[in-house]
């Protein structure tokens, strides 16, 4: 069975859709059929991989209401062994209209069943609170990576986020784990980023992802050019460190 990996984080900036498209796109470029579920309405990471609007004729919101069948609104990106289900403004009103639907909390679950297989990893982009959509994605998923900056509000939001996953778990997901943690914007010269590295490794030693993402110029170019960095830059510090990151997380799951 396909493993289903969340990225999320209710804080914005901290990496978290980079860190998603970059990943899947490492994992297919590793061998792995992957899948990419863009559940943020702001669609980043649909654009992320190159995908128009103009190419999108259903997506995951017409999938979550069913208003679509799954595998229609699957698109097949020009990067080997990666497809996406994209996401569109329209995703912004789901948050309501799932309010209204029976097993409001599992309709990402739901969405998913019937392509799950046919993927060796399904990755979810969040949107960067702890709305509906992010409850949906975490009762799909087998796992969440919590990509996060190297400052002690993000410290307080990790805690917030660990209390909200857990109450998550007893109610409606008990398999979902903590694959790990992805440190962003990563600056190892900075007093204040040895400081959170001790406290999280003192927390989540095991959890933390052994190489840190750090800042780049062409990290932040490559979603221009709607291409994953391994492809806009291989050769580059940032590529190489999201390959050893996909790596790793092979390992996991």
């Amino acid at each position: 069975m396909g493993a289903v990996i969340s990225f999320t984080n209710q804080k914005g900036g901290v990496g978290k859709t980079t860190s998603a498209v970059n990943v899947a796109a490492c994992l297919a470029k590793r061998g792995k059929k992957v899948l990419l579920v863009d559940m943020d309405p702001q669609g980043n990471t649909t654009s992320g991989v190159g995908i128009g609007k103009k190419q999108v004729k259903s997506s995951v919101y017409d999938a979550l209401i069913g208003a679509a069948a799954t595998e229609d609104t699957v698109i097949t990106t020009k990067f080997k062994n990666l497809s996406i289900i994209p996401s569109t403004i329209s995703l912004a009103g789901a948050e309501f209209e799932l309010q209204t639907l029976e097993n409001r909390e599992a309709c990402a679950k739901k969405m998913l069943a019937s392509v799950r297989n046919q993927y060796d990893y399904t990755i979810i982009d969040c949107p960067p609170t702890l709305g509906l959509l992010t409850i949906n994605a975490l009762v799909a998923s087998d796992g969440m990576i919590i990509p996060m900056q190297c400052e002690y509000y993000a410290l307080e939001g990790l805690s917030q986020l660990m209390i909200s996953v857990k109450k998550i778990k007893k109610l409606y997901n008990p398999a979902l784990q903590l694959t790990g943690i992805l440190l962003t914007m990563y600056n190892g010269r900075l007093i204040l980023t040895t400081q959170v590295v001790a406290e999280l490794k003192k927390y989540y030693g095991d959890k933390l992802f052994k190489v840190p993402i750090t800042r780049s110029v062409k990290l932040s170019e490559a979603p221009g050019f709607g291409e994953p960095i391994c492809y806009y830059e291989p050769s580059g510090k940032s590529a190489l460190q999201y390959m050893a990151i996909a790596k790793e997380l092979m390992l996991r799951i």
